[in-house]
């Protein structure tokens, strides 16, 4: 029985990539216990690392500049091994030529920014000018020679012929490195382990259920998928099928490589360790 009576604070990534985990959550098992919050990627990062939210899914590039306060779930994050179809470069050359032009890049987004950067950095020796911008298409390529669209921003984008290039991230990742990559990860404040440790062990086992559900029995969020943000059943039934909500040593390794590379490009100030949660203790992972 928890004797600290504070809700946890659960946050929601605003994007259909999340819903096998998130779309079964039992919210009726906790009462008054849980309570969620659905922001963009970039806003969950703020809120968790300011302590608004207690846990969550996060940009997985945001755990590596908070490494220190979080810890990660196992088994639960939004992966690919080759092309995740929602993190899209649309590009006006062929990649090779605009790696020194200028790329706009979205305002919703932490991991899949820093990801451009790393592979165009590492394996093509760009340096492009970046801006910021508000994820709209056009109005990112009046100014660009490339833009950056995540979620469900990219997914409404990639269905319409704009006569870009269109180069999936995820894709070019393991074509230079052969590695997984996690965009979003679970990440849990230590406080809130120390503070609510049977809670949080509830929860986990919630969403492991959830995830387990969605998976096995997509039907009803595929239809909700077509009802919300357009498309039709087949596409949404391979978008969900190509995605991995897993989170374990394979993505723990891809994710490794991530960390590393950006800590060598100066976007992160010091190397990173994962710290995973199991059963209520805290593992390293050391290789």
């Amino acid at each position: 029985m928890e004797t600290n009576q504070h809700k946890v604070r659960v946050g929601r990534i605003d994007f259909t990539n999340v819903w096998p985990i998130f779309y079964y959550f039992p919210m009726e098992r906790f009462g008054e216990e849980v309570e969620l919050l659905q922001r963009v990627p970039t806003g969950l990062n703020k809120a968790l690392a300011e302590g608004t939210i207690d846990m969550g899914p996060i940009s997985s590039f945001a755990y590596g500049e908070f490494h220190r306060d979080y810890v990660l779930m196992p088994d639960l994050s939004v992966s690919a091994y080759g092309p995740v179809k929602s993190i899209l470069l649309f590009h006006r050359k062929p990649f090779e030529e605009i790696v020194n032009g200028t790329i706009a890049l979205p305002t919703t987004s932490a991991s899949s920014v820093n990801l451009l950067k790393i592979v165009i950095a590492k394996f093509y020796g760009g340096n492009p000018s970046y801006f910021y911008a508000s994820p709209s298409l056009d109005d990112m390529m009046k100014e660009s020679d490339a833009a950056l669209l995540i979620g469900d921003d990219a997914i409404r984008a990639g269905w319409v012929d704009s006569g870009y290039h269109v180069t999936d991230l995820g894709e070019l990742w393991r074509r230079h490195t052969g590695q997984w990559m996690s965009f979003a990860v679970w990440a849990i404040r230590r406080e809130t382990i120390a503070r609510h440790p049977e809670l949080v062990k509830r929860m986990y086992e919630a969403f492991l259920w959830s995830k387990s559900k969605g998976l096995d029995e997509p039907e009803e969020m595929i239809e909700a998928a077509v009802s919300s943000i357009g498309g039709d059943k087949v596409y949404w039934a391979d978008y969900f099928r190509n995605l991995c909500y897993d989170f374990g040593q394979p993505q723990w390794q891809g994710l490794e490589l991530f960390y590393r590379y950006a800590w060598e490009l100066g976007l992160l100030d010091e190397p990173v360790k994962l710290q995973i949660w199991q059963d209520n203790t805290v593992i390293q992972v050391n290789r």
